[in-house]
């Protein structure tokens, strides 16, 4: 098995809406917001090659918006998408596979493209591109909250197009690595976990955002089950520090990766290392 990470972008959201109920003066000691109370957001790729298939999770917000949308986005820096690949050294025809954590813009609108005629493309032309039913389901008839962020310009050309595949139950998704449903961020979100060299690599996508996401309280605004997020986090943190699972991020702008470990206030990230650290660690 291979792995590769890369970061599509950054862009910058509200820091209040990352962190929920959480106090500015608590949260802003750990992730400083600027004059404008944003904050930084990486937007980060995961790539697994194993027995022949690759398979890419998430592709970021793409190049479909228009200048309107983008400027509420912030976005700036990245490798972007078809680049960091490059760099990984894959291209777009090599991926065999999409593993779509959830459908909220920033998740999965790099997989479809608008080509100079306006008609909409793949951007993985040999890939299935999968996401759960429950998630699917959710996001082609959205509730008000979440409409936003569900565009049908990034959804409805997976399934025209005929490369959708809606996963129905958890468990193995190929070799080394295995599927979670959660709930609370969004309803039927994907958490993969990889089974690499002996080690459980968890892509954290939206239900650890960020190292600072650890502690049970500190749940975004976003989420439209704060509670169910609540609860699905007690669990899965006790699950990760009995199993000595590994954390890799997908927003955390300071760190790519880390450790859970117990502490007098409860289960919190060791501290943050990149990518390349992790793959040098466990040789």
């Amino acid at each position: 098995m291979k792995l590769s990470y890369f970061n599509i972008s950054n862009f910058r959201v509200d820091g209040g809406a990352m962190f929920g109920v959480v106090p500015k003066v608590l949260w802003n000691r750990v992730y400083p917001a600027d004059e404008n109370n944003l904050i930084p957001l990486a937007l980060k790729s995961l790539v697994v090659e194993v027995d022949g298939r690759i398979i890419l999770i998430d592709n970021g917000i793409g190049n479909k918006q228009d200048e309107k949308f983008m400027s509420h986005v912030y976005a700036f820096g990245g490798e972007g998408l078809v680049e960091g690949l490059a760099k990984s050294g894959y291209k777009p025809n090599d991926i065999t596979d999409v593993i779509l954590t959830h459908l909220h813009y920033d998740h999965c609108g790099g997989g479809v493209y608008r080509d100079s005629d306006g008609t909409f493309r793949l951007t993985f032309p040999n890939a299935q591109y999968h996401v759960s039913r429950a998630q699917w389901e959710w996001a082609i008839n959205p509730n008000s909250r979440e409409a936003d962020a569900y565009l049908s310009e990034n959804l409805l050309p997976m399934k025209e197009l005929g490369v959708l595949n809606l996963i129905e139950r958890e468990g193995e998704f190929y070799h080394g690595i295995e599927l979670r449903f959660f709930n609370g961020h969004t309803r039927g979100q994907i958490i993969p976990i990889i089974t690499y060299k002996g080690w459980k690599l968890v892509f954290t996508a939206d239900l650890f955002p960020f190292r600072a996401h650890l502690p049970l309280p500190w749940i975004m605004s976003y989420d439209v089950e704060p509670l169910k997020t609540l609860a699905e986090k007690e669990q899965f943190l006790r699950e990760s520090l009995d199993g000595n699972y590994i954390f890799i991020y997908q927003h955390d702008y300071y760190a790519d990766c880390s450790g859970v470990q117990i502490t007098p206030k409860g289960i919190r990230a060791t501290e943050g290392f990149s990518f390349d650290e992790l793959v040098q660690q466990l040789g």
